[in-house]
């Protein structure tokens, strides 16, 4: 078996990963706009790849030789907003569409501008990396506005409490299994944005605070967009929603 190629972030592979992702964010508006029938297709054609992720990310492992405990359960981050992603595509449902929202803008956004990736193109491991992390993306902008599926009131709070829930249940499996999900553990071996905030166990403290920093930046288009349509106001109705 020949040796997968190291990644590097910003790497010619990685920056083509990067404008493909800008691309098909362009692509998916205009069929949104002018060809709707298209534009379900590839909806449904994205959301089942995300749902398929987990599975092929592992098989990728697998073949690849480093499944482990580390990889083959779809406990981090970005696996939740993937599967969460996958069923806002499929049915718009309103809290999966927050979840892909507020972890892929928040998160996932993160790994896909510095990938915590050591195989570069063509490994298997390469794609299934960029499926997910670049997947999360196009469909955390997409639902929340193409498919006109914006984040409800209160989505800061209820985020907050479902990412606390999370880093609860990952630390108990952490601790079960010797794992890092999440990466509550221990930074990632390659550079981002957790170099900047300390040692552990300070930096887990620190992450929640950008969570809550986060959401609310996040949050905070549709919260003005609420406040300047209210029901009543001469003239403005209320935005159309999913």
């Amino acid at each position: 078996m020949i040796a997968a190629a190291a990644f590097h972030a910003f790497c010619p592979s990685h920056q083509v990963v990067l404008a493909l992702t800008l691309a098909c964010l362009g692509i998916l508006a205009l069929l949104s706009r002018w060809q709707r029938p298209w534009a379900q297709f590839a909806e449904k054609s994205l959301g089942t790849a995300l749902l398929l992720a987990w599975p092929l990310s592992t098989y990728a492992h697998a073949r690849g030789g480093s499944l482990s405990l580390e990889n083959a359960l779809p406990c981090h981050f970005c696996d939740l907003a993937a599967l969460s992603g996958g069923l806002a595509l499929w049915t718009r449902h309103r809290l999966a569409c927050e979840i892909v929202y507020f972890f892929g803008m928040a998160g996932t956004l993160q790994g896909l501008i510095t990938p915590n990736l050591k195989t570069d193109f063509p490994d298997a491991r390469f794609f299934t990396f960029f499926l997910i992390h670049a997947g999360v993306v196009i469909a955390a902008l997409h639902t929340v506005i193409a498919m006109r599926c914006p984040p409800r009131r209160g989505a800061v709070k209820r985020m907050f409490g479902i990412t606390m829930l999370y880093a609860v249940i990952m630390g108990a499996v952490n601790a079960a299994l010797g794992t890092n999900y999440g990466f509550l553990c221990h930074k990632p071996e390659t550079a981002s944005l957790m170099d900047h905030l300390g040692p552990w166990p300070g930096y887990v403290g620190s992450l929640i605070a950008l969570c809550v920093l986060f959401y609310s930046v996040l949050n905070l288009p549709f919260l003005l967009r609420r406040a300047g349509s209210t029901p009543g106001r001469a003239g403005i109705s209320p935005p159309h929603e999913c």
